[in-house]
């Protein structure tokens, strides 16, 4: 299998071009990083990067699960993998878990970790944004210096609204854009995910630069009292999940696979829970009335 492979030395300027700047991102991240350095040292180069370990992060977001191998994570959580034990197998499963780590990840620690601040000046940040931002629909965070969240907000296109947003002369938007040091962002497919967790987001972190709106609230009940809401994704092959039971809204997750939304105990594992609050049913009430999703599973 390895006799075409390259040598180390030959691929070694290509890994240190792609993984410039960037946090490295691993299942067991302390055993990879330093075989790469092992690598890199006998060429007598001190290669250092961030490392981020998805096997860490999953004791802390997922605390009660029974193992935290790889594969046994990938189990629990249906996630698919293919090729155990091989890099691209094990590749592709790592990016699934660490998305699943990301959505999970209500206090954003994983972001703020891997915050930088941008010394640039406004306009070369802004030619970096309308560079790098997708214009798909999700949540994007303004961050000072700190890592603090200055600014939460949603869009259908989130790269034309952060750029239309630099280029307005309200003073307190003008305000808001000189102390920001680095924007990130949360893609999630469809409107009502977006208003799902601005609503969360807005509560738990309260940034300065937010007004608080006051909604008058219809409180019926759903159509059905326990039924799952299928829609869009953060990309073709995915959809997203809002869980009802009881006539309360439960939480919300992305899935890949039906087995995972057919199997009522793993699409548990996977969802965020919420805390019973009326104004999440509201939002999803009022978005039924007047959208349509891509299908309505009753229970």
């Amino acid at each position: 299998m390895l006799i075409n492979a390259p040598k180390f030395y030959e691929v070694a300027k290509r890994i240190l071009e792609i993984t410039e700047n960037t946090i490295l991102i691993a299942h067991n991240a302390s055993f990879d990083y330093r075989v790469i350095q092992t690598e890199f040292s006998r060429l007598g180069y001190n290669f250092k990067r961030e490392t981020l370990c998805t096997v860490q992060l999953s004791k802390k977001i997922f605390p009660n699960l029974p193992k935290y191998k790889l594969g046994a994570l990938c189990h629990s959580l249906g996630i698919p993998i293919y090729n155990r034990h091989r890099a691209e197998g094990d590749a592709f499963a790592t990016v699934k878990l660490f998305e699943q780590l990301l959505h999970k990840d209500v206090a954003k620690e994983i972001i703020i970790k891997a915050i930088k601040p941008i010394s640039t000046k406004l306009s070369d940040r802004l030619l970096q944004i309308l560079t790098d931002l997708p214009s798909k629909t999700g949540l994007f965070y303004f961050y000072n210096n700190e890592g603090k969240i200055l600014y939460i907000n949603k869009s259908k296109n989130i790269k034309k609204t952060i750029n239309n947003l630099f280029l307005r002369e309200v003073k307190k938007i003008k305000n808001l854009v000189s102390k920001t040091e680095n924007i990130s962002f949360d893609l999630l497919g469809n409107d009502l995910m977006c208003d799902l967790k601005l609503h969360k987001e807005l509560k738990l972190h309260q940034p300065r630069y937010n007004q608080n709106r006051k909604q008058k609230l219809n409180l019926n009940n759903f159509s059905n009292a326990n039924m799952l809401i299928i829609d869009n994704g953060r990309h073709n092959a995915e959809q997203s999940v809002i869980l009802i039971e009881n006539n309360t809204y439960i939480g919300n997750t992305f899935v890949d696979l039906n087995y995972q939304i057919n199997n009522i105990k793993i699409l548990r594992s996977l969802v965020n829970l919420e805390i019973n609050d009326n104004h999440n049913n509201f939002l999803i009430k009022n978005y039924l009335q007047k959208n349509k999703v891509k299908r309505i599973i009753r229970f």
